[in-house]
Order: structure tokens, then C-alpha cells, then sequence
């Protein structure tokens, strides 16, 4: 294997910039019409679009807690009655949709999806009947598909998993953070060690296939011994899947409103990288590999389908109030929001809709935005991505697509040329994907997100 030397005259951008887990990202958006009637049509918006592999996305806004790290859409608690307002209009939602997909060309699930917010944040009977929206309104077989959801160590209770293993969850994401209390409250996540194994010990009764274990690295007071004793915590229950996420510090998150976010300098950078790494080369000699920066699965785990950026697709049906939906030329949702306030309304405003038939924000897909984004999506996944399979989607070379992004990336070393005819990243260069990610985003993208205000 032959690597490209970095270019030392080459100065790096800082490391955490941008999770590109979605492209192009939500602040992008905007509102699709001046009033909803006037707004596309989900008919007109999938028709030739092809449903043979469709990937379900149902999104849950609720958590018992919300963690200070946190700006996914989604509120703390649900005064009685609202999640079962919210359930009747994620069914009126996938309704609509289900129709304006018609039936000359039956749609077909590759994969589904419960997220939030925390999904078993609802009752077990809540549980039963969300299964039900997307297997009796959507047509979608749990049981024959690869189901993932997410939960909390709280929310993780044998009447919800006994429910979520009866109807085919394949997947179980639990949020565990750390295993250290001090390092769990410092993120404010305040929760008990026992309270967490005894989680992991019901996943694991329930017979779940994949357990997936979320760890977070850069949190303030941890130390290298630390963070070893949290993976070495998680490792004991051997989970199929870990992900290491750094941590970010956002606007009008909890943590955002207690700490500068000028504090999160050059030497903060190297701390998180030096975590990382210690994460990444202790998970390798376990027998992990290496899926994408923040992924990493158990040598021997049943495979599940598609992975991490890959699944948000084109071919994307989100329900939900905090949902994003793919077509080829459209990506659309509900408005976004990270306040509490604005979020709150959010969900009354999408509880109260009756006519879910028009898709109402969102930003459209050009053919620029289609290669940035595959391109996305293959280089940041560790195996990277076959050229010649770009070559056939878009008749062009990505060399000459980009060529100054990609001139950049084999400067600072980040390009691995070891794979003939494979675009792939370098191990610092996968170190680095929430850097590179944003060097790809469109200026007409950059400029978008630069003029969304925060709410």
C-alpha cells in the first residue's frame, strides 16, 4: 500500500467542524411555498420516483432528559396526551404519504428506522402501535427488514424491548455517553453506572441481534484513563456495534449556554483527537473494524444493511415532525428548531395538521448537489468509494468534479492510494471527516446555512 506524504506547508483545518450525516444539512433548507396549498405535492414529488428499495424513518421528539450536548429535535417530557396526539398524526402523515405513492408501482422497504428524541420513550402499547403505522398504513414487513431503534438506559424497560424483539428490531442503539457518573453529569447526563448495566442487561435478555453502544470522547475532566475504563465498560458486553462520537458543544444547547464556544480551541481539537485515536487503535485490537470515523462493528456481527451515511439516501420516507424525506430532486421536512420553545410549537403546530398532502420545507437537489452528495456519503465510510461506480451514476470523473478538494485532501495526506480505482480516505484523513466534510458543501449550500437564524 502506497500512501500520499502530506504536504507539511499545508496547514490543516480544525478537526471538528460539521457531522456530515446528512447533505445537504437541514439549516439549509427553507420554506417551499408562502402558504402550505401552494407548496409541492408529495404526489407530484414521487411520481418516477423508483420505490423498490425505500428506506422508513420514524421520528419520536421526546426524551425524558435532554442531554447538554444535544440539539436534535425534541422536548423533555409530554404534558398527558400528547404522544398519543402526536401518534394520530404520524398516522394521518403516513396516510397521505402512502397514497400520494400510489399503487402502480407498490412501494417496497429496504430498511426502517425509530429515532428522535428517544423512541422508547414511549409506553409499550405506544410502541405497539407505532410498529403498526408503518407495518398497516406503509406496507412495510418489520420482521423481514432490518429495524433499528434508539433508546435510553431509563427508557430501556423489558415491557418496551419484549415489544420491540415481538416485532422484528434488529438493532438497538443505546446512549450511554460515558460510564463514568462525574464524566456524565459534566455532559448533563446525569445517570447511575448500575442504572446503565442493568439496561444492557435487558437488551441483552430481549435477544436483540445488534447491540450498539454510543460513547462520547472530549467531555470535560476526562482523561485517557477514563475513557479507556468507558470502552473497556462497554467491550465486557461485547456489543456487535460501538460509536464514538466527539463532543460538540452548539448553540442554544445546555451546554452551549454555560460554556464560550470560543473555549473549544486548538488544544481542545487535540485532546478530542488524542481520545480518538486511543478509541479507534483500542477498538481495532478487539477486534472491531472500522466503518467510518464514528463507527465501528464487531468482526464477527451479523450484517444489517446499510451504514451510517448510507442510509439517508435517496428513497427516503420520514414521518414525523422532526423527519426528513429524499427524493432525487427533493429533500423536504417540517421546520427545524434546537430551542425548547420554538420546538414545543413545532410539535402542537404538526399535532394539530389534518392535511399532511405537500411537502412544506426543504431544499431542492441539483445535479451539483446529487455528485457532492453521493460523493459524501462513499469517501466519509472507511471502505471509500469505487470510481467507476461514480463514473456510471453521473457519466464524469469525481477528479475532475473536484478536482481542488480532492488536490487538498492529497496534500495533507488524507487520501489512501493504496486501492487502485477505490477513492478512499487515509487513517487521518477518516480521523478528519468532520473536517472534510464541509469542504465539499456547495457555496449556494454555505450561503444558506450561513443565513439560517438559530431558534
Amino acid at each position: 500500500m502506497t500512501v500520499t506524504a502530506p504536504d507539511t506547508s499545508v496547514r490543516s483545518p480544525r478537526p471538528y467542524q460539521s457531522y456530515t450525516y446528512a447533505y445537504p444539512h437541514k439549516t439549509a433548507y427553507r420554506e417551499l411555498a408562502p402558504e402550505p396549498q401552494l407548496a409541492p405535492r408529495l404526489a407530484d414529488l414521487w411520481a418516477g420516483e423508483s420505490r423498490q428499495a425505500l428506506s422508513l424513518y420514524l421520528h419520536i421528539p421526546f426524551c425524558e432528559i435532554r442531554c447538554g450536548f444535544c440539539n436534535l429535535f425534541t422536548r423533555i417530557g409530554a404534558p398527558d396526551g400528547l404522544t398519543g396526539r402526536y401518534l394520530d398524526a404520524v398516522q394521518r402523515q403516513a396516510a397521505a404519504v402512502r397514497e400520494a405513492l400510489g399503487d402502480a408501482e407498490p412501494p417496497r422497504f429496504a430498511n426502517a428506522a425509530f429515532g428522535g428524541g428517544t423512541p422508547t420513550f414511549l409506553e409499550a402499547t405506544e410502541l405497539e402501535r407505532l410498529c403498526d403505522i408503518a407495518e398497516r398504513e406503509m406496507g412495510v414487513d418489520l420482521r423481514a427488514v432490518p429495524l433499528s431503534v434508539e433508546a435510553s438506559p431509563s427508557t430501556a424497560t423489558a415491557d418496551r424491548l419484549a415489544v420491540l424483539a415481538e416485532r422484528g428490531t434488529t438493532r438497538l442503539s443505546l446512549g450511554v455517553q460515558s460510564f463514568v457518573e462525574e464524566e456524565a453529569r459534566a455532559a448533563v447526563r446525569p445517570q447511575h453506572r448500575s442504572d446503565v448495566e442493568a439496561a444492557l442487561a435487558r437488551i441483552r435478555e430481549a435477544a436483540v441481534p445488534v447491540l450498539n453502544i454510543d460513547l462520547i470522547y472530549g467531555i470535560d475532566g476526562q482523561t485517557a484513563a477514563s475513557w479507556r475504563y468507558s470502552l473497556d465498560a462497554a467491550l465486557a458486553w461485547r456489543p456487535e456495534e460501538i460509536y464514538l462520537y466527539p463532543l460538540y458543544i452548539r448553540p442554544l444547547t445546555g451546554l452551549g449556554r454555560r460554556v464560550d464556544p470560543a473555549a473549544a480551541d486548538r488544544e481542545w481539537d487535540e485532546q478530542r483527537l488524542r481520545r480518538y485515536r486511543e478509541g479507534r487503535d483500542h477498538l481495532l485490537s478487539q477486534g472491531y473494524e472500522q466503518v467510518s470515523m464514528r463507527m465501528f462493528r464487531r468482526s464477527d456481527a451479523p450484517p444489517q444493511g446499510p451504514d451510517d451515511y448510507a442510509c439517508q439516501t435517496d428513497g427516503m420516507i420520514g414521518l414525523g415532525c422532526g423527519a426528513r424525506s429524499y427524493t432525487s430532486r427533493l429533500h423536504y421536512s417540517f421546520d427545524y428548531a434546537v430551542s425548547m420553545g420554538e420546538i414545543r410549537g413545532i410539535i402542537d403546530d404538526y399535532t394539530a395538521t389534518v392535511d399532511f398532502s405537500h411537502a412544506l420545507h426543504g431544499r431542492w437537489v441539483d445535479e451539483d448537489e446529487a455528485r457532492r452528495r453521493h460523493l459524501l456519503q462513499s469517501l466519509l465510510q472507511a471502505q471509500g468509494m469505487p470510481v467507476a461506480e461514480y463514473r456510471l451514476r453521473f457519466g464524469s470523473d469525481p477528479y475532475d468534479d473536484f478536482p481542488a478538494e480532492l488536490d487538498t485532501l492529497a496534500a495533507r495526506g488524507w487520501l489512501d492510494d493504496g486501492r487502485e480505482g477505490q477513492l478512499r480516505l487515509s487513517a487521518e484523513g477518516l480521523a478528519h471527516s468532520d473536517a472534510i466534510g464541509p469542504d465539499f458543501f456547495s457555496p449556494d449550500v454555505r450561503a444558506a446555512m450561513a443565513a439560517y437564524e438559530t431558534k
